[in-house]
């Protein structure tokens, strides 16, 4: 394929549209309600960042959005059959490059802000650091491989409150195995440094590479060293250590890791000046040098991109209902998986097995575009409703 490789509005409507009906498995709910108008009206909130309400407003040709809603209640599963459906869906498609061989697999947790009561349980949300005006979350975590021109979504999980992390990451990674992916390493955010996560990662044979939390007593005078984890904060030159502690508040099993200190100049940023570390644990493999670890580590902020994508496909509600919370998010990652696989697989040109990506062709922003307009085609965009388009996300867009 050339670089002067195109697709069409209806092209890409269609993939999207096939994800949906695959996995998703719609039902009909009357005549006007079909499970196409039902995948047409998703897709063209989720284009536009909207309210459902606010879709079947400006679609002529949409249902009510009360009819919408019964639609989707009569449809919709149980969230765990739910989630099975989405991470079939994510896992759909996927190129046989991803199997050939072992990856480097990114997990984190997205918070989306929650200013309401939860439904039913009080265990549908859970509590984090205040951010946006709260402290209550509606929490997912993801499994995304980090494979340049690859970087799938390969499963997520919707967290409740005493939901453990070991259990969030045990089942994403059995879901990625499942797919036919081989894990060669796990990179983790700075909340699963807990004992029992390396535990079960030690125990699958698992390596993996995340930062080390700050934990132990803090000296009361400056000048001594401080004991844990801290002390490693405290070097100056870079290195490699070994760090060994009880989890459960010093009652639990030991665990061990492999510690790699960094150390870099401050430079005056935001003001301080001096040297700091960057301190991550490790264990499973050996690396080549302290700034391999470090660039290894960087790669991780890629699932960060997954996610401000995933913010700009995502449908707005204010409903307290967590399974069509689960729906919108999942829709979400469905999109820019199939934005993914559309680069890969129908825009990238080869030259042997050199494959070179056009992001220029179709950027995400452009791929919403394309479902908007296609959904006003089909279902007419009511004149007296429309108003201008909203403006472009704040967020920059990165490349998969």
């Amino acid at each position: 394929m050339n670089g002067l490789a195109s697709i069409s509005i209806p092209e890409v409507h269609a993939y999207a549209a096939s994800l949906l009906k695959r996995y998703l498995k719609f039902e009909d709910f009357g005549e006007r309600c079909t499970s196409s108008v039902i995948i047409t009206v998703l897709l063209y909130a989720a284009s536009r960042i909207v309210s459902i309400s606010n879709a079947c407003a400006r679609l002529s040709k949409a249902p009510s959005d009360e009819t919408f809603r019964q639609a989707l209640l009569a449809t919709l599963p149980q969230w765990a059959e739910l989630q099975r459906r989405l991470n079939r869906g994510l896992s759909a498609d996927l190129p046989k490059a991803l199997r050939k061989q072992a990856q480097r697999i990114a997990i984190d947790i997205h918070e989306i802000p929650y200013h309401g009561e939860p439904l039913r349980e009080r265990n549908e949300i859970r509590r984090g650091q205040s951010r946006s005006g709260t402290t209550r979350f509606h929490d997912y975590a993801t499994a995304c491989v980090l494979r340049k021109g690859h970087r799938f979504t390969l499963a997520m999980a919707w967290i409740r409150q005493d939901d453990s992390l070991t259990d969030v990451v045990q089942s994403l990674l059995r879901q990625v195995r499942k797919v036919g992916v081989k894990v060669r390493l796990v990179l983790l955010d700075r909340g699963f440094f807990n004992a029992d996560v390396i535990h079960y990662l030690q125990a699958a044979r698992t390596p993996f590479l995340m930062p080390l939390k700050a934990a132990g007593r803090r000296p009361r005078d400056k000048r001594q060293t401080p004991t844990g984890a801290r002390q490693f904060f405290k070097w100056k030159r870079s290195g490699f250590a070994r760090h060994t502690w009880r989890g459960e508040k010093g009652r639990g099993r030991r665990a061990t890791v492999q510690v790699c200190v960094c150390c870099r100049n401050d430079a005056g940023r935001k003001g301080r000046r001096g040297r700091f570390a960057l301190v991550y644990a490790y264990w499973g493999f050996h690396p080549g040098s302290i700034a391999w670890i470090r660039q290894t580590y960087r790669r991780r902020f890629g699932i960060e991109t997954s996610y401000r994508q995933m913010e700009r496909a995502r449908i707005r509600t204010t409903t307290r209902d967590p399974v069509r919370r689960l729906l919108f998010a999942g829709i979400a990652l469905l999109l820019r998986n199939a934005w993914v696989w559309l680069h890969l697989m129908r825009l990238a040109s080869r030259h042997g097995s050199v494959v070179k990506l056009h992001l220029e062709h179709l950027r995400f922003t452009d791929l919403l575009q394309n479902l908007q307009t296609f959904a006003e085609h089909l279902l007419d965009t009511d004149p007296l409703k429309t108003s201008q388009p909203p403006p472009p996300h704040p967020l920059a867009e990165n490349p998969t």
